[in-house]
């Protein structure tokens, strides 16, 4: 054995083991304080002591111990009372506390684990079986310390994700104000999602949806799905065309058995008819103004979202007429299957009896969150709850008449010598036999204008008048549909189902869109011009009848046309029509 280089000292010093942490014994015997004073500083702990349940709360206080020793029997006060002060002054810190006891009665010893107690050493004290006791505390008060560093880490990460939940989510929802709703999470972050957005021609759409459980995992598919849903509102696309992208880009990102279950609702700009469309999710229920009454249910039609990829949801939805004031209830089954204390399921049947009672007031989800409260009591909650009333009205849609320029549609533009020809702006598109079905070239176009001319404030306007001319020219000139269909009972219904079947067997007919903008230095004009195969129609007639008949729920398109356009010119036979619209600076 080689002893070069190794002092004198270190051979005779005994080693310091490593510090422990913080003992306190609290014993009113002193030869026991002794006996375990010794033990634990071989351990390593630094002792601090106790005489009775009192001066152990102080040197508590004091010391912030890692580990307790308690003697039952002393006086001043016991180590019952002692260990339960003690234990609420630690919280959520987990500060063992073993009993030192010579007593066997089981009362007595069940009650040190009532107050607190986490273990017990028998007097007089075995060494090897204190070491083993202090070894295990220390496994346990170890563990804790990390859960509660990760749950601590948890709870900022969780802080973080919902200002960005709020932020990227909720905070983009439009009339939140016009909606009453209650959103009650089952857990800090809910499954279920509110997205709200307004259409280029004002449209307002309403998506509920309820993901495959709760929390923060269910949470963050209403991330993906706000930003497809609001994209595709915003340059106008279909409710079918919505939920076929948001069905594709969430079967790409989710885990399997993952989806999301959702009801929409578009309330149409010319306040004539609802587009709803359920997909897993409890009945949309449509009812009078007063809320007491029916109208319309409309089951789940369509798969939820995120199950198979080319699901095509346009035989999912349904259109309906409306009167003014009339409600679309949504729901998800948060709502249905809350459970009283007994078990019992709240059910659809007590949602619809909360409305033939008449006891709302004209507040559907007051009304019902009020039976759920009574009914559930403190149950507790298994799922999100959510509830949502649409009021059909002409104050949930965006208004013109609000995002119009001063000056546009009749606008006099001075045409001086900044007409140049790198000012204008030329293309056409032709669509023809099943294409019509397959494409909806209006915000493919407007996108294209705005990425050319950048026509940020003129855009819902353009897209307004593009709509409805396309709209005129495939319905009556393409698929020869009567609007008159529009007047009779379920005339919506019966126009949309005839509309879509009629689509459904297209095979011929074409439609052209020609697009001629030019800027000024002091406005702008667009012309558009729609021509169909078609055979044209009465056009005249038809515009004198909207005039003097503000009643016939059909044409209103063309009348809105005109009023924002410069002029609107049909052609003989019909099937043509050029319409000017310009804008000032």
């Amino acid at each position: 054995m080689n002893m070069q280089g190794t002092s004198p000292a270190s051979l005779t010093k005994p080693s310091t083991p490593p510090s422990a942490g913080v003992a306190l014994i609290a014993d009113d015997e002193l030869s026991n304080r002794i006996i375990l004073n010794a033990l634990l500083k071989k351990i390593g702990y630094t002792v601090v002591q106790a005489v009775d349940g009192a001066e152990a709360i102080e040197r508590f206080k004091e010391s912030q111990p890692d580990i307790i020793f308690m003697d039952i029997m002393m006086p001043i006060m016991d180590g019952f009372d002692a260990t339960a002060q003690i234990k609420a002054l630690c919280g959520d810190t987990f500060i063992p506390v073993i009993f030192l006891t010579a007593m066997t009665d089981e009362k007595a010893l069940a009650r040190c684990v009532e107050v607190g107690g986490d273990d017990f050493l028998t007097k007089p004290f075995n060494h090897t079986l204190l070491r083993s006791k202090i070894k295990a505390m220390e496994r346990i008060r170890d563990l804790h310390r990390e859960v509660t560093t990760l749950l601590g880490q948890r709870e900022r990460e969780e802080e973080i994700a919902e200002k960005v939940f709020s932020g990227a989510v909720i905070a983009g929802n439009v009339m939140p104000e016009k909606l009453k709703a209650l959103m009650r999470p089952a857990a800090l972050f809910s499954g279920d999602v509110l997205l709200t957005a307004h259409a280029p021609n004002g449209d307002l759409n309403v998506l509920l949806g309820d993901f495959t459980g709760h929390g923060l995992s269910a949470a963050l598919g209403a991330l993906p799905v706000s930003e497809s849903f609001r994209a595709m509102t915003v340059k106008g696309f279909s409710v079918d065309q919505i939920l076929n992208e948001i069905n594709r880009k969430l079967h790409a990102l989710l885990p399997t058995g993952m989806f999301m279950a959702a009801q929409l609702v578009r309330i149409n700009h010319a306040m004539d008819n609802m587009t709803l469309c359920c997909c897993g999710m409890p009945d949309i229920l449509v009812t009078n103004a007063a809320g007491t009454e029916i109208k319309h249910r409309i089951p789940s039609a369509g798969l939820p979202l995120g199950i198979i990829p080319d699901e095509d949801y346009l035989h999912s939805i349904s259109n309906i007429t409306a009167d003014l004031g009339d409600r679309a209830l949504l729901a998800s089954d948060g709502v249905t299957e809350a459970r009283s204390p007994d078990g019992e399921y709240f059910g659809q049947k007590r949602l619809e009896q909360q409305l033939s009672q008449g006891t709302n007031q004209g507040n559907i989800v007051e009304s019902i969150a009020s039976a759920l409260e009574e009914f559930c009591l403190d149950a507790p909650q298994d799922d999100d709850i959510s509830l949502v009333e649409v009021p059909f009205l002409p104050d949930v849609l965006a208004t013109l008449d609000n995002e119009l320029p001063a000056t546009h549609g009749k606008a006099t533009i001075q045409k001086d010598g900044s007409d140049l020809p790198h000012n204008s702006l030329r293309f056409e598109v032709k669509l023809e036999g099943p294409r019509l079905l397959k494409v909806d070239p209006v915000p493919l176009l407007i996108n294209q204008i705005q990425e050319l001319e950048s026509l940020k404030e003129q855009r819902r306007v353009i897209f307004t008048i593009l709509s409805e001319l396309y709209t005129n020219a495939l319905d009556h000139g393409i698929l020869n549909l009567d609007s008159t269909l529009k007047a009779e009972p379920g005339g919506f219904t019966t126009y949309f189902t005839e509309r879509e079947k009629r689509l459904q067997e297209l095979s011929e007919g074409y439609i052209t869109i020609s697009i001629h903008s030019r800027l000024y230095s002091t406005g702008g004009e667009i012309i558009i011009r729609v021509e169909d195969s078609g055979s044209g129609f009465d056009y005249k007639n038809y515009l004198s009848n909207i005039q003097t008949d503000s009643s016939i729920p059909s044409g209103r398109g063309l009348m809105l046309t005109k009023e924002l356009c410069k002029s609107v010119i049909f052609c003989e036979p019909g099937n043509k029509v050029e319409a000017t619209y310009t804008w000032s600076n």
